[in-house]
């Protein structure tokens, strides 16, 4: 609920007087934990500002990457998504639904035809959505049934390309090294089944119960370039140092 317009003066002093509460102290806090003065200027942001983008969020779907050439690093990825039109999406990705969670990479979702006007490198960077909707390993949570499954034939034929810039697997307290590149599975028996069974029992839900209601959605041909990592061909960042100019 925005603040009345007879409230923003009061707002706006409440925010400056906040930006006094700075102390020694709170440099010794971890970078999770809240003062009061972070809690005050949200407050007065979410009153004052515009938060459009965020707005038009409007999907929430759960799934799981893994490092692209390191299957065996695997994590849960809680997607937000906006559409930029008919062919395209934009995710923010969290690694949990909760307030606290910590914003771990961003991914865009193209369609079919979309990817097929890529250049051949460029395809390279992206995974197919195919068997993450078909194993039913990709959900939309809380979503009615009827809902979801709609959805998912939607995302069937897409193509993500995927950058997490938070290591959280290694337990990195924050953001550290440089994005790294992330893919999604293609066939059963990649994805580790004790995450996909943690992310189950958080849920209440089954993802072969799932898979099974699934079956009836059509599975697209994957466009040759996508999924590279299955070719040998796995590709991922590396720092390296340049001259400065």
């Amino acid at each position: 609920m925005k603040t009345p317009p007879f409230m923003i003066p009061a707002a706006c002093a409440l925010a400056g007087a906040a930006a006094l509460l700075f102390t020694q102290a709170g440099c010794d806090r971890k970078p999770e934990d809240k003062s009061a003065k972070i809690k005050v200027l949200e407050a007065g942001a979410e009153a004052l500002q515009s938060e459009a983008p965020i707005a038009s969020i409007h999907a929430h779907v759960c799934g799981f990457h893994f490092y692209s050439g390191d299957m065996g690093r695997q994590v849960i990825s809680h997607h937000y998504c906006s559409h930029l039109g008919e062919d395209m999406r934009q995710c923010v990705i969290y690694d949990s639904d909760k307030k606290d969670a910590k914003l771990i990479g961003i991914e865009y979702i193209i369609s079919a035809k979309l990817f097929a006007t890529l250049p051949e490198d460029e395809k390279k960077l992206w995974h197919s959505h195919v068997h993450e909707v078909k194993s039913g390993q990709l959900i939309a949570p809380r979503l009615p049934e009827a809902a979801e499954k709609e959805l998912m034939e939607e995302l069937v034929g897409t193509y993500g390309k995927t950058w997490h810039t938070w290591q959280v697997d290694r337990g990195d307290n924050l953001p550290l090294g440089i994005p790294q590149l992330m893919m999604g599975f293609t066939a059963d028996g990649q994805a580790n089944p004790s995450i996909v069974s943690a992310r189950d029992q958080g849920y209440g839900i089954s993802s072969e119960e799932r898979k099974g209601k699934r079956a009836g959605i059509p599975a697209p041909v994957i466009a040759p370039g996508a999924d590279a990592w299955q070719q040998g061909r796995a590709i991922q960042l590396q720092a390296a140092e340049v001259e400065a100019k």
